[in-house]
Formats: structure tokens, sequence, C-alpha cells
């Protein structure tokens, strides 16, 4: 036969590639006549231990892909595949699934690899078993697609990609051995990229289930106790309210029923409801039980012990994750949770619904799913804080025109004189043309203030019990109730980080003193990150510090800048103007400091190697939360309890550098002032670092890779042209970077409404209106954004709320002090009660004006022009409590003022331990666990202690029922005589074949 001539032939698949191995050529080897016995003079080599022919063709081997170009067989290669194969990728449900259409894809590994362009081409048109299971424990090929072959004239591969290939197919053996079944795939549209997908068989599912005490439906069913009398026709009418907000969705309806849970035991699989396998794991469950494998599995060549997360860290794998369901939008799209998802929680126009909970559990897992429940009960206890806070705002407004110490300041016939505000280049000022800040400061310091602040506090307390008891609530709904154990032996894991410093320090002890013993990081080991972490975040408060000085410096100087103006309306707005663009000025510099804090807080922490992710995700929290809080909140407290304090007095002010006189508050004081700081700091940070942020940047990056994988496309048309897999799709999602930043500005957040909600009743409100954005904003991101997150079971959500219970408790203080030191409450109740002569306000303002001779300005300070005004001036007031001019002690602080400063100082104490005893209060009179879930979880106990006792008595009568029919059988047996048994022992039965029925 002719050398050139080439014969088709189809082999007979290998066991591993399943049913569906056939498609798409599988198992199609191009063979020249009478060369299968030479194999060097086609120039491509083939292992023979992972060739995927059967053991009486191991000698054939694969010709070289020029050769079948050159052929000409490339042409028509469309026409016979479709000859030969139907779509392959309809039967696996575009990637859900293995080849064979049956076995779920339950997890995702992703890895990078090098590869010819002529390995590619061939890769296009052959499926060959793959040769990842190198190991010597295992010597079966990997099933897929994908070809490693090796050209002659191909450059080998560095050592580093050598050695990475080494470790995935011992640890890929390692998972095989565990029980996954492996599937490889590196015929995707992502160039350089290969997945392999991972399936956990039925008994693999239910050892692990067992070894992590997953808490699994029984047969038996029981009834949930139901309300009766009144309290049941008050929820049938709450329900019917509230029918039009709930959402479309089975698992959120009320349920009559519950199915007794109890953790997986194989050896009592006969109480669980097996009757459909395929569904009794969900993906959720599946994923999570695949991961603990991954992570418990490890690589331990060249002295490695790699889990998953170690080899995700040193680029073995580039990527590990679940899958999605299925896609959310498109024409023909099967239903799916996902596809629920977005329809009934995901999408802004269900905003006034309530939240699926149950459905994101059963999704995403109890962590994220208790974080948005978290954020609803959140979202529903500002509708009365925002309801009372709009009241107060509106008694201000009501009662602004009847407010006595605003109307004497807008009097301008009380033709009260001002000192200036700054030297030389300030003049003398009249007190009417503060009257617009007079009258906007009643709207927030006003006795309605006080009471808010009381009911802020108290709304706390109830908000953070009213959480507890409804976690427990959906702690008995997903069956978390004891759940210690299990969350004790989840966080042993050691991290990637810790591991490699680990070996580090081993190899280097073994190397000094050829000792072997295992090591542990010890204080001596950290002490030098732990050194670094105190001199950094020292360094990072004293930067905001700084930067805060710094806008005091520009309010200073620009102030005394304006002042220069000529015109009169330029002179009127100098305050509002510095104000404002200071304020602006710390928002931009909050922003970015909140990006660059986090980055350094997450490097610290790494530093830091902590051992288990717990511990990481607790350190990061706090140094994280430390560095924003003092960012978010410096320039607030500045105003609330510094601005004006230390400005000492005419002719005697305290000079900045020798030049720059210490900033006043406004004659209606600092609480304005504070209003417009919080409210512009709170809207700017909500607007632009929680909404746009995270619409614009994931947006950005998703344009961003879209525009690669264009450019890549357009070197590949075949590719393009192929509908990509779903664990493609999934892996141009952002991966889930953790719940942190989400907490963390929900928590931010929860400061501005607590800690100086008397200057701003209007901050629940804000919170509020971002708050019903915000749920769906993060819902859009985790359902189409972002990758499938691992389900993590949790009972609470840890750390933040202890951070919650110290801001509640800060909060009363700080209120506490905002009333007393920075608004005019109490320097009003002691006017009224102390010096007043009829009883009402008038007379305030002047009491609270001292006076100046401005014969006593130190040379160089007093006004260039002191003829401002139109006429001289000999006597000028400022606010303070001093002994007049006249005095023989003048300029002194008055006895007013330590009066005044008593009543502040007793105002706080007893506004602090009064509120402080009413939170607890409330705290004691909540009880955590509802009474009627208590009463399901003693019921539930009660139960299973009686399926269980029913086991053991149905067991106890098998057993006497088995030894009355063995004593039946003796007795028969002995009936029979001997001469009988001998004569007929052929026709007889034996007593020992004697049929039993147990």
């Amino acid at each position: 036969m002719d050398k050139d001539e080439i014969h088709l032939r189809r082999l007979p698949p290998a066991a591993p590639w399943g049913p569906h191995a056939d498609s798409e050529f599988h198992g199609v080897e191009f063979l020249p006549e009478g060369l299968s016995g030479a194999p060097n003079k086609i120039g491509m080599r083939v292992n023979e231990k992972y060739s995927c022919l059967p053991a009486e063709e191991k000698g054939i081997h694969i010709i070289n892909i020029r050769a079948i170009e050159d052929i000409g067989y490339v042409q028509h290669e469309s026409t016979l595949l479709n000859s030969l194969s139907r779509d392959p990728d309809a039967d696996c449900k575009y990637g859900l699934y293995f080849r064979d259409g049956k076995r779920k894809v339950d997890y995702i590994l992703v890895y990078h690899y090098k590869k010819s362009s002529a390995g590619r081409t061939l890769a296009r048109r052959i499926h060959h078993n793959d040769s990842s299971a190198r190991s010597t424990k295992q010597d079966q090929p990997l099933p897929g697609k994908g070809v490693h072959l090796e050209m002659e004239n191909e450059p080998h591969v560095d050592y580093h990609e050598d050695d990475k290939r080494f470790r995935r197919e011992e640890y890929e053996g390692n998972l095989m051995e565990a029980g996954l079944e492996l599937e490889r795939d590196e015929d995707t549209k992502i160039h350089g990229v290969g997945f392999v997908k991972i399936h956990a068989p039925w008994n693999v599912l239910c050892r692990e289930a067992e070894f992590l005490k997953l808490k699994m439906p029984t047969k038996k069913m029981y009834e949930i106790n139901q309300t009766h009398g009144l309290l049941k026709k008050i929820n049938s009418v709450i329900q019917k309210i509230t029918e039009p907000i709930q959402p479309k969705v089975a698992e959120h309806k009320p349920q009559t029923v519950k199915r007794l849970s109890y953790p997986f035991s194989r050896e009592k699989q006969h109480l669980f409801d097996l009757s459909d396998r395929d569904s009794f794991f969900d993906s959720k469950t599946r994923s999570t039980i695949v991961y603990e494998i991954l992570k418990r599995t490890t690589c331990t060549k060249a002295k490695y012990s790699m889990g998953i997360t170690s080899l995700l860290a040193n680029g073995v794998y580039s990527a590990a994750y679940p899958l999605h369901d299925g896609d959310y939008e498109g024409e023909n799209v099967e239903p799916n949770d996902r596809k629920l998802l977005c329809e009934e929680w995901a999408s802004y126009g269900v905003f006034y619904k309530y939240q699926p909970i149950d459905l994101v559990r059963k999704y995403f897992g109890e962590k994220i799913g208790l974080y948005f429940a978290w954020l609803g009960v959140y979202t529903q206890m500002l509708i009365p804080a925002s309801i009372v806070g709009i009241i107060v705002f509106l008694y201000g407004c009501a009662t602004v025109d009847e407010n006595i110490p605003s109307m004497e300041m807008c009097d301008q016939r009380n033709n009260i004189t001002m000192c200036p505000l700054c030297d030389r280049t300030c003049s003398y000022w009249k007190m009417s043309s503060a009257c617009a800040t007079a009258r906007a400061s009643h709207l927030f310091d006003n006795p309605a203030t006080v009471f808010f602040s009381v009911f802020m506090a108290l709304w706390a307390a109830t908000f953070m019990e009213h959480w507890k008891r409804k976690q427990m609530r959906l702690n008995y709904r997903w069956d978390l109730t004891g759940f210690e154990e299990e969350e004790e032996a989840v966080k042993d894991h050691p991290r990637a980080e810790y591991e490699a410093k680990v070996l580090e320090k081993s190899l280097r002890r073994e190397y000094k003193h050829k000792e072997t013993d295992k090591e542990k990081l010890t204080w001596k080991d950290r002490f030098p990150a732990y050194l670094t972490n105190f001199v950094g975040i020292i360094f990072m408060v004293g930067l905001t510090f700084a930067i805060v000085f710094g806008v005091i410096i520009y309010r200073i100087s620009t102030a005394a800048a304006l002042a220069i103006s000529s015109t009169p309306s330029g002179r009127s707005s100098v305050r509002v103007t510095v104000t404002a663009t200071a304020v602006i000025i710390n928002l931009v510099v909050i922003i970015i400091l909140d990006e660059v804090y986090g980055c350094i807080a997450r490097w610290l922490t790494q530093i830091e190697v902590p051992k288990t992710d717990k511990n990481f995700e607790e350190r990061l929290i706090f140094k994280a939360f430390l560095l924003k809080f003092v960012n978010a909140y410096t320039p607030i407290f500045y105003v609330a309890f510094f601005k004006g304090r230390f400005v000492g007095r005419p002719g005697d002010y305290v000079y900045i550098f020798h030049s720059f006189r210490m900033e006043e508050c406004a004659p209606g004081g600092c609480l304005m002032e504070l209003c417009i700081q919080l409210s512009i700091i709170m809207l700017g940070k909500q607007l632009i670092q929680n909404n746009l942020f995270e619409i614009g940047i994931p947006k950005m990056k998703k344009f961003i890779r879209y525009m690669k994988l264009k450019r890549r496309r357009s070197l590949d048309h075949e590719e393009h042209m192929k509908k990509k897999q779903r664990y493609e799709v999934d892996y141009n999602l952002e991966p889930f970077a953790g719940l942190t930043p989400e907490y963390m500005e929900m928590i931010i957040q929860f400061g501005f409404v607590t800690l100086f909600v008397a200057s701003f009743p209007l901050a629940p409100l804000f919170a509020l209106l971002n708050n019903i954005i915000e749920i769906r904003l993060d819902a859009k991101k985790f359902v189409t954004e972002l990758r499938r997150p691992v389900a993590v079971r949790a009972k609470d959500i840890g750390i933040w709320y202890n951070i919650l219970r110290g801001i509640g408790k800060l909060a009363v203080i700080i209120n506490a002090f905002v009333i007393s030191f920075t608004s005019d409450f109490i320097p009003r109740l002691v006017y009224l009660y102390m010096y007043s002569e009829n009883g009402t306000m008038h007379g305030f303002v002047n009491h609270t004006l001292s006076s100046f001779n401005v014969s006593d300005f130190q040379a160089g300070t007093a006004p260039n022009d002191p003829m401002d005004l139109g006429y001289e001036v000999q006597i000028c007031r400022y606010k303070d409590y001093r002994e007049p001019p006249w005095s023989e002690n003048k300029y002194d602080i008055s006895k007013d003022f330590w009066a005044v400063l008593a009543a502040r100082l007793a105002f706080v104490i007893v506004f602090q331990n009064l509120v402080m005893f009413m939170s607890d209060f409330v705290d004691w009179i909540i009880p955590d666990i509802p009474k009627d879930i208590s009463q399901q979880i003693h019921k539930e106990k009660v139960l299973m202690v009686e399926v269980f006792m029913r086991e053991e008595q149905g067991k106890l009568q098998m057993l006497e029922t088995w030894k009355d029919k063995d004593t039946k059988k003796g007795e028969n047996c002995n009936s029979h005589s001997p001469r009988l048994s001998r004569s007929h022992s052929g026709s007889l039965p034996s007593c020992h074949s004697y049929p039993v029925d147990v």
C-alpha cells in the first residue's frame, strides 16, 4: 500500500469516557497503514501508560497533524463531525453536567497551561483522554477533552510549569482516591485555560455529610404550633394586607408542617426521605461537601502539604468555584433558582417587596442569607426611626417663628455689634446678619431633639433584641440549632500563607539543626509583624488627624481671604462658603483614604499570618473598622467637640503658627455646622462610595474582560462560534471577596444614624432610602456579577454584632455630650430657671454675650476699617461667659460659666445612666428566644426521642420474634426420632434450612 494512503478507523472507546464519549470524533485515530509498528517515524511521542487505547492496540500512535492538514481532511472537518455526532453540549446542558449528561458538576478547578498552536488545532479535532492522573497511586487517565502532545520540534516547557503540572496531577489523583470523579476540558473558548470538572457521587456525599454532621430532613413530619384566638385573627389580617409585598417564591410561604431534621448517618439512612436521591443534597450542600474535601486533600510533593487554598495561592490553580444553576436571562432559559432570584429579589422593580430569605439561603448558604436577613431587619427598623425623625424636623420648622432667641438675633432694633472674626482684615458686624443661621439652627436644636436622642438610644437596643429574635427564628427554620461543634471543626483548617510560613521555618530549622519536628509560629515569629501593625495603625491615625488639621488651616485662611472682599454679599456668605467647601474636601479625602485604609488593613493582617480564616477575618475587621471609623468621624468629632472651644477672647486670641486664629462657632452655635458636615459626608459616602463605586467598578471590570475576550475571539473565529459552557461564563465573573466590605459600609452608616443623631434627625430617613437601593444593588451583584460563593454555615453575624452593640453604647455617650456641650439646650435651661426675670427666654441672647472694650486690642490686631458700620465702635460683644471690662477681674471667666458647666456635666451623667438603664431594661424585658420557637425546639427534641425509642422497640420485637422462631425450630427438631430422621432424611427439611421471616 502507498505510504501516503490514510485509513480512517474508529476504535472502541475507553471505559472512563462515558456513554457520550463517541460523540465529537471521540476515539477516532488517523493511522497510516503500515506505520503502526514504527512510531519513531511519525515524529510524535505518546506515553503508553496514559494512552486511551485498549491494551491490544497500545502500539498505535497518532499521526502528526501536519500530515493530516497536508492531505486535506481539515477542509471537510465540520461536515465529518456533523455526520458522526450531534452537539454534546446540549446533553451536558452546556457545562452543568459531565459529558455523559448524567453526572452533575459540583465544583470547578481552573488552571493555566501553555499549549502550542499545533496542539490547539489537534485539540479541536480529537478528544483524547488527558494524562493528568500520573501519580503512582492512580494509573487511570482523567477523562475529558484536551490533548497533551509533545512535538519533537517544540521547545520544552519550563520547569516552573512542569512543577505546577505535576502537583496538579498528584492532587487530582488524590481527589479521585477520595472518591470524587473528575473530567478535564481544555477545548474552551478561553485560550490557555483548562477546567477540571468535579462530581461527588452518592457514597461520597453520604460519607462527608456524616462527617460534617449535616442536619438533613427525615421522613417524620410534625405540625408547627399555630396561634389561636385573637392573635390568629390579627395574623391573618396582616397576611392579607402584606400579600402584595410578599415575593412569589414557594420557600417564602408560611409553613404549617415541618420535617424533623437529624444529623445525617449512613447507619440510619432509613430515617431519611431518600425517594429522590438527586435532590436530597441540593447544589449548595454538594459544593460545600466538595470544598471540604478539596481543603482536606493535600499535595505532598517536594515536602509541600498543600490543600486547595495553598494551591490557589501558589498559582497551581488559578480559580476554584461552584457553578451557578444556569442563565438568569435570555430566551428558552430553563427555570432555576438563579433566574427566580433575579426576578423576585435582584430587581429594582420589586424594591417594595420582602426578600425571599429562605431562597437566598438555599442558593448562597447561611452566612450570606444571614447578612441579607440582617440588612432587611435593619432597613425595616429604620422606618419608625425615619418617621419620628421627620416629625422632629417638622416640629422645628413649625416652631421656628416662635423661638425667642432666634427672634432676638434677627431683630435689628437690638443693634448688637459683634467683635471681628479675624485680625485686621475683618471688621465689626451686626448680629442680625446671622439671622438665617440662627433660624436654621432651631430646626435641629430644639427640645424635641433631646427626645429624639433618647428615642434613638432605645431604638438601637430594640433593634439589637429584635435581630436576636429574628436570628433564632432563622436558626430554627434552617436547622442550625446545636451548630457549635460543626463550627469548631470547620474553622481549624490552616490558611495557605500560614502553611507556607511554617514550611519555610521548618526547612530553615532542618537545614541548621537537622531536626524534623513539627513547627508552628510563635509570638517571636510574629513580633516584627505586630510591631509593624502598631506603628502602621498609629501612623494612619496620625495621618487622618493631620489631614483634618490641614482642612482647619484651609478654613481659617479662606475665611480671612474672603473677608477682604469689598462686596457686602461676599462678606455675609463667608461662613457658608467656607463650611461647604471644607466639607466637600473632607468628603473626597475620606473616600480616598477609605480605599487606601482597606488595602493597608488587609496587608497588615496578611503579614501577621493568622492561622485560620476565622482569625484572619476577625483581625481584618478590627483593623479596617478602626481605621475607617477614625477616617469617617474625625472631622465630625472636631466640629462637635473642639471647634470654638479653644478660641480665647478678643485681645488674647489663640493662634496657630503665630498667624492663624482658631475659628469660632456661629452665634447660633456649632450644631448647624455639625448638621451640614454630617449630612454631606453621609450622603456623599452613600451616593459615591456605596452606590456609584459598587455599580461602576464591576461594570468597568466586566467591560475590560469583554474587550479582552473580544480581542481573543477575533484571533480565533471558530472558538467564537461555539456557545460558552457554564463554567466558562462563570470564570469571567468577579470572584467573591467576602462580606466584610458589605458589612463595613452598613456599620459606618449605623454610626451616622446613631452617634450624632441629635444634630441631624433626618439621618435615619436618608439611611432608609439608601438601604432600599442597597439591598437590590447587592442582590443584583451577587446574582449576576459575582461567581457563586461557597456556601458557609453560620448561626449568627459574628463579630459584627459586638461592634453594633459597642456603637449603640457609644452613641448614648456621644449624644449626651452633643446635647450638653454642642447645642444651647443646657444654657437655655440654666437661663430659664436661674436668670430669667419673667420665666421666659427673653434676654437669653444678651445673657450669653460678653463685652469687650476695643481699646484693649493687641497692637496690630484691631480692624483696619473701624468705621465700616458707619459709626465708631467702643464696646463689641462676643459669645462667652466672662467678666465685663468695667469689672475688677475684667475678662476673667464668670460664675455663669461654672454654673452652666456644672449643669452640662450633670446632664451628661443623668442622661447617660438613665438611657443606659432603659436600654438594659429593654434588653432584659425582651427574651432573646421567642416563646413559640423555644416550644418548637423542645417539641423537636421530644419527637426525636420518640423516633429512636420506637426504633429500639422495633429492634427488640424483631429479636424476640427471632428467638421465638429459633425455639420452635429446636422443639420441632427434637420431636423427630432418630430412626424417622434417618429413613426420611432425604425428604424432610432440615431444621437448619427452616425459612425464617424477619
